[in-house]
């Protein structure tokens, strides 16, 4: 593996964006020199021409992109979606499940486990994000209402029983069970997040306290500040901000969270409880017309038009056709946010939610060389994934 030095550009750091030199050997970050140059030699000098040097992105909750949904379940649907979406600086990446069967749960989770994680010139697979199928109806979104369920115990242990792939798993708190399954995931070590919920604050609150980490698509099928009998009740919303530790997930596509929100979410939570999700279904990278939510032989039918995917009646939106980079630039161009810390809302605060900062996320020594160069607009012109150079 050929060692690579990046110079002449600007570094975008977790603290800032500085004139310097970065170098690469081996897959790894082996030198960063900020104002100044680097002591090693490398085989491969790539001159930035003032253009940005920046860690790669990492998408922590995705369904599909480039015309496949992870859920069709091929070799080739599951690289020819990270492949999408590496075109658009995504160097790690979680695949995320929608409702379903019991049996084509276990069937996908079957097939995950044949999957090979690290390829040369793909994304690197961290691992499995669950969303559902123990879902609020009242709250369902763009998911399949039949589908919808309470945790059940011998269905969830099997899932569990059946993968050590599972990273993540989405859920309405307050539903009975959620309790005991709550406590299954804290046990398997797998990060708890609230999605799709009619929780109240409180709730939340104690969900908080009992091991939930994040808010998925934060304000998207979830409560806000409702009134019980001319009282006013907090929301999931609300426990969102109140609790500074919680992380919230954000579609900056500039239509799940307009412009006032993606600031307000930003003035309240800051770029480290703040992780940048595309939540895309597989016309992301796609022109508008008709796809389907979900797999090939289950999935729902939706449209894709004004840049979001919509069910057919227009009632909700089904996922998002974002890529990383729209989200940047659109989070930039809506916010009052500095370039660095929406770049660390697209890495460094995703790798902190998913316990892997240590290895990915920001430009430092001994890291994975996961890089990105992309110009002014945020538009991405060389890919390092692990060390190799991709385009």
């Amino acid at each position: 593996m050929s060692s690579v030095l990046f110079r002449g550009g600007k570094i975008i750091t977790a603290t800032g964006i500085f004139d310097g030199e970065v170098l690469t050997k081996d897959g790894v970050i082996c030198e960063v020199s900020l104002g100044g140059k680097v002591s090693g030699e490398a085989e491969q000098v790539i001159n930035l021409e003032g253009k940005y040097l920046s860690p790669g992105f990492i998408d922590i909750h995705t369904h599909g992109a480039g015309g496949v949904d992870f859920m069709d379940r091929t070799a080739g649907s599951m690289e020819q979606a990270c492949k999408m979406h590496l075109k658009h600086g995504t160097t790690s990446i979680v695949p995320t499940t929608l409702t379903s069967t019991k049996e084509d749960l276990l069937d996908f989770l079957r097939f995950f486990n044949t999957v090979e994680l690290k390829r040369d010139a793909m994304p690197e697979i961290l691992g499995l994000h669950l969303e559902g199928p123990y879902f609020a109806e009242s709250q369902k979104g763009a998911q399949d209402p039949k589908y919808l369920r309470n945790p059940d115990p011998e269905e969830y242990m099997e899932a569990l029983s059946c993968t050590d792939r599972i990273i993540r798993w989405s859920f309405a708190v307050e539903l009975p069970g959620a309790d005991e399954f709550l406590k299954a995931l804290r046990e398997h070590h797998i990060i708890s997040s609230l999605a799709h919920s009619d929780a109240d604050c409180s709730q939340v609150m104690s969900a908080y306290e009992n091991g939930i980490s994040a808010l998925t698509h934060f304000y998207s099928c979830m409560t806000g500040v409702v009134r019980k009998n001319a009282y006013r009740v907090a929301g999931a919303i609300e426990a969102g901000y109140l609790l500074d530790d919680l992380y919230v997930e954000a579609i900056a596509d500039g239509c799940h969270l307009p412009d006032h929100l993606l600031s307000l979410i930003y003035k309240i939570k800051g770029a480290d409880r703040i992780c940048l999700v595309t939540d895309s279904m597989r016309a992301a990278g796609l022109p508008d017309g008709e796809y389907l939510l979900g797999s090939l032989d289950g999935g729902q039918k939706c449209i894709v038009e004004d840049g979001v995917a919509k069910l057919p009646d227009r009632s909700a939106f089904a996922g998002s056709v974002a890529t990383m980079d729209r989200l940047v630039r659109t989070f930039r161009k809506h916010t009052e946010a500095p370039l660095y810390e929406v770049v660390k809302m697209a890495s460094l605060t995703p790798a902190k939610l998913l316990g892997i900062a240590d290895r990915k996320g920001s430009i430092a020594i001994g890291k994975d060389a996961d890089l990105l160069v992309f110009d002014e607009n945020i538009q991405i012109e060389t890919i390092m994934v692990r060390g190799i150079l991709i385009s």
